[in-house]
């Protein structure tokens, strides 16, 4: 019997993705559960495969690794058509489940990790603790320094509010910062969250300051030296002032 590797699988897999939908559906199920062979060898041009007859040949991980390894550009295939495939993949739960979404989760993040997350919170809306652990590692992988999935993650934080204050608090000020410039409707909410004082008193200067919940040092000092600079010059003047004096005086007489 000849069986199909698994390298010849995800060098054909875009192609699979490129399907029209219920076809692509067909083909992942083969893949998945075995029988693939005989319907890629239908469904893909110039493909030509030996037995029809194997096992599954991708786990539920692979296949969604596999998803998420397809660039748009580089590849040809719409962006709605993968996005159509993760859909796909997330319409069986009972395969696709939280501890395969998780083996996704690699560095380098995949481009379109963030689109998959938020797609996970409307196939799994009780899973939004999972999805907490997620955004947590992200920030300590430092999901700002990557701006498509940047705008992923606040979008993902956006929607899983309240849940996803503690997360957001785990940012360095500089990126909170931004967080909430680039996601106005993040920042009353997450204001009142950090004033509990519990939360507050956990919280570093530098973070209250961002929050509006405490001045900020660096600005106060600047103030400070300003208000000693003006102090400074006021009574330069006046010392000039009355230097000036006595010479009007001995001018008059």
């Amino acid at each position: 019997m000849i069986s199909m590797r698994k390298w010849q699988v995800l060098l054909l897999f875009p192609h699979l993705v490129n399907l029209p939908l219920d076809k692509f559906q067909a083909a992942l199920t083969r893949l998945l559960q075995g029988g693939h062979k005989e319907y890629i060898k239908e469904h893909v041009k110039y493909y030509h495969v030996g037995s029809a007859h194997s096992g599954p040949v991708l786990t539920p991980a692979e296949v969604l690794i596999a998803i998420h390894g397809i660039d748009p550009e580089r590849d040809g295939i719409p962006l709605k058509k993968v996005t159509d495939a993760c859909n796909a993949c997330f319409e069986q739960r009972h395969i696709f489940t939280q501890q395969v979404l998780a083996k996704v989760e690699q560095i380098p993040l995949p481009l379109l990790f963030m689109r998959t997350v938020l797609q996970a919170i409307g196939a799994f809306p009780a899973l939004v603790e999972f999805i907490m652990e997620i955004l947590s590692r992200l920030v300590s992988k430092q999901i700002w320094k990557y701006p498509k999935l940047w705008v992923g993650f606040l979008k993902c934080a956006l929607l899983t509010k309240p849940q996803s204050f503690s997360v957001l608090l785990q940012l360095p000020p500089p990126q909170l910062e931004n967080a909430l410039n680039r996601t106005a409707a993040l920042k009353a909410p997450l204001v009142a969250h950090a004033s509990q004082q519990n939360i507050r008193n956990s919280l570093p200067r530098s973070m209250l300051a961002v929050l509006g919940l405490a001045p900020d040092t660096q600005s106060s000092s600047q103030a400070q030296t300003s208000q000693a600079h003006t102090g400074d010059t006021s009574n330069s003047e006046k010392d000039a002032a009355v230097t000036e004096k006595p010479k009007e005086s001995s001018s008059a007489s």
